[in-house]
């Protein structure tokens, strides 16, 4: 017949004692944390005292319900070390004690604190008419420059110089592009996002476009386009990212104003630890 039960110890424990030097006071300190007074036997002048009348115990904190004097005798035997209990005593647990598959604060840094970072900036004003070049001017964080909305952003936010921007912090960032033209007949226009890895050479990442397939008309028309990608900033001296246009026939220029609805805008979010 199979065995029913717990399974039998392969090893053998002992209790752990400990003696205390008393005073006139309640409150004393436990080598070892335990869960409740439950797990420790405390004796005072060689009789056993009840747990929860005579004193409560929690974590490493012994605390009696009248004060010892200097010339008691005062011990305790740690159960709780040799009796299995349902939880662990608080501050027993520590990450060498968990598989490294397992949970750890560490490794979940980047989730527990959740997004750290959402910061847009828009264009305040149109610009880069027929123009093929870096968009270096009128350029806002969208909360400043829209106040009293409710607009905002989390974190420390970008930094901008020229039409590049800085990242605050290492991560996994997510970039995302809105693009609001005028677009002019028979045109494709582009924004590009561009990224360096060594504040130097910047790569195309991908581009939001936008069309006007009117082959016969004079006037340019609205439309609107969208791109998004990630970044694994490792270094924000040497990763930074910049927008550039693309494909800009005369007549063609990215939209943008000083006021709500914010027409051609960029957002940095940033998803987690890199």
């Amino acid at each position: 017949m199979a065995y029913i039960g717990n399974k039998l110890a392969d090893a053998y424990t002992s209790f752990a004692k400990q003696d205390f030097t008393t005073s006139a006071t309640t409150s004393y300190t436990l080598d070892n944390p335990v869960t409740n007074e439950n797990e420790i036997a405390l004796f005072i002048n060689f009789v056993r005292q009840e747990p929860t009348t005579a004193y409560t115990a929690s974590g490493t904190s012994l605390t009696l319900t009248s004060a010892t004097s200097a010339s008691d005798d005062m011990y305790c035997v740690f159960l709780g070390k040799a009796v299995q209990t349902v939880n662990p005593p608080a501050g027993s647990v520590g990450t060498s004690q968990l598989e490294d598959a397992s949970v750890t604060s560490a490794k979940l840094s980047g989730v527990t604190q959740g997004i750290t970072e959402v910061d847009v900036w828009m264009v305040t004003a149109d610009t880069n008419s027929g123009t093929d070049a870096d968009i270096t001017t009128n350029l806002a964080r969208a909360s400043t420059q829209i106040s009293g909305k409710g607009l905002t952003y989390i974190g420390t936010g970008m930094t901008e110089s020229s039409g590049i921007f800085t990242f605050p912090s290492t991560g996994i960032w997510k970039i995302d592009v809105n693009f609001q033209g005028n677009v002019a007949p028979n045109d494709n226009a582009f924004i590009y996002v561009n990224v360096t890895l060594n504040n130097s050479t910047y790569n195309n990442l991908g581009g939001a476009g936008i069309s006007n397939k009117d082959s016969t008309g004079t006037a340019a028309g609205i439309d609107t386009g969208n791109v998004s990608t990630i970044i694994d900033v490792t270094d924000t001296s040497n990763v930074k990212v910049k927008f550039s246009t693309s494909s800009f026939a005369a007549g063609t220029v990215v939209n943008g104003n000083t006021s709500e609805p914010i027409e051609t805008y960029f957002m940095f979010t940033r998803l987690g630890d890199t």
